[in-house]
């Protein structure tokens, strides 16, 4: 492949250079993968204004997330095992962020530790992901570490309380380091890149953990301590305390309902984010870019609302942005780009969004995407027509909010009229 003009370019290529396990593991959803491939469908369903003979000149994607200026609405979603696309993944990741002046964010279940990439980025501040776990002296050592490491944020992810089945993990027995079962050497036989990028690196383990919890200083211990880590009673309590050990900017990832939204807000988190992990957790929920309009509608106005999911153009960045959203996160879109071409394809992913945000948003009759709304979008079945109105003459969504228009989109549904009657396929 000579010219790489998409993120499916760049997925097409790492899958060719990325072993089996950690290429699936990227690209797997849970159960039926319904929910994952609606995160992406249902972003096409949107259609958008096209507005000609304006002045477009002069064209501007800087904007703010939690009050940290970027030079798009975009971050870098945090990804488990990142540094096992690509040898020294999180490290590389980091860097083109701070190259390219969008936030990185570093998963629990890295590969490369929190002082690996504070290190290797030159103390560059950039965001951290925390999973609440049983251990909170771990938790609580987690948080100072990132402290110290300078990071700016803390993600707080809510909704791995328990891990969805992903079938494709469990087929292909997913582990870092992989075992050496003869499925596997056959497959990394076919991967010599990868391969070789993994030899000229100390860093094939979970960064975070091993070596920061006693007892876990192998594989096998790490397995076994992980699988009884994730904590089934997270509750809001257990939010309000880690934002007040934390003490710096917080946001909640995680959220898809209006309730949970409001309870967010209460929490005094700076920022939160709709998300069903990737359409990785609950297989069968909704979309992200279906939910986003019903949680910006309820609290838009009282706290920050990001979204991530199904996120692989900038043309899906636009219509997010359109639709409330302060900020976004690609996941899959850049570890792509890293399995397919290290750091430069992390470059190669950002600079693709980027061009088709600008394209978009001028196509539209814009130069400012802080002043893009819903008046870009023509009336669908993510965005309704706006001259329909609830009794707080507020514009109704059929794709997230139940009112007395619910029987009108359930009807469509049924007859197959609507868009929506084929988003989780």
């Amino acid at each position: 492949m000579t010219v790489i003009t998409s993120i499916e370019d760049l997925r097409v290529l790492a899958k060719r250079r990325v072993p089996r396990m950690f290429y699936d593991y990227a690209d797997v959803g849970s159960w039926t993968e319904s929910t994952y491939r609606a995160n992406e469908a249902d972003f096409d369903k949107m259609l958008l204004r096209q507005r000609v003979a304006v002045n477009i000149d002069n064209r501007s994607l800087r904007t703010t997330m939690i009050g940290q200026p970027v030079s798009m609405p975009v971050a870098l979603a945090p990804v488990g095992l990142t540094g096992m696309q690509h040898a020294d993944g999180e490290i590389l990741a980091a860097r083109a962020c701070k190259k390219f002046g969008v936030p990185f964010t570093l998963s629990t279940m890295s590969i490369c530790s929190i002082e690996d990439v504070a290190q290797e980025t030159g103390g560059h501040p950039f965001w951290f992901q925390l999973y609440v776990m049983r251990d909170r002296d771990f938790i609580n050592s987690l948080i100072d570490r990132a402290k110290a490491a300078n990071c700016s944020a803390l993600v707080l992810t809510l909704d791995l309380q328990i891990i969805g089945q992903r079938h494709k993990d469990l087929k292909n027995g997913m582990s870092a380091p992989p075992k050496p079962t003869l499925r596997n050497m056959i497959n990394l036989a076919t991967k010599p890149r990868w391969c070789l990028g993994m030899l000229g690196t100390k860093r094939r383990q979970f960064g975070n953990i091993v070596g920061h919890v006693k007892g876990v200083e192998d594989m096998g211990s790490l397995s076994e301590w992980t699988s009884k880590q994730f904590d089934p009673q997270l509750t809001w309590k257990d939010v309000e305390w880690i934002k007040n050990r934390w003490g710096g900017k917080l946001i909640l990832k995680g959220i898809q309902d209006v309730e949970d939204a409001r309870l967010a807000v209460e929490t005094g988190a700076d920022a939160l984010i709709v998300s069903n992990h990737g359409g990785r957790q609950l297989d069968g929920a909704q979309s992200s870019i279906a939910a986003l309009p019903a949680v910006v509608d309820a609290v838009g106005h009282k706290i920050e609302v990001h979204m991530d999911g199904g996120i692989r153009s900038g043309q899906h960045v636009f219509k997010a942005m359109a639709l409330g959203a302060k900020g976004t996160y690609i996941g899959r879109s850049f570890v792509y780009g890293l399995g397919a071409m290290g750091e430069a394809g992390v470059t190669k992913a950002l600079e693709i969004i980027h061009k088709e945000l600008d394209l978009t948003m001028a196509f539209c009759g814009h130069t400012d995407i802080n002043n893009v709304g819903r008046e870009v979008l023509l009336p669908g079945p993510i965005y309704a027509d706006a001259r329909r109105t609830g009794a707080n003459d507020e514009p109704l969504f059929a794709a997230s909010r139940q009112s007395a228009n619910w029987g009108d989109t359930a009807a469509q549904v049924a007859s197959g009229s609507s868009g929506l009657a084929t988003a989780s396929r």
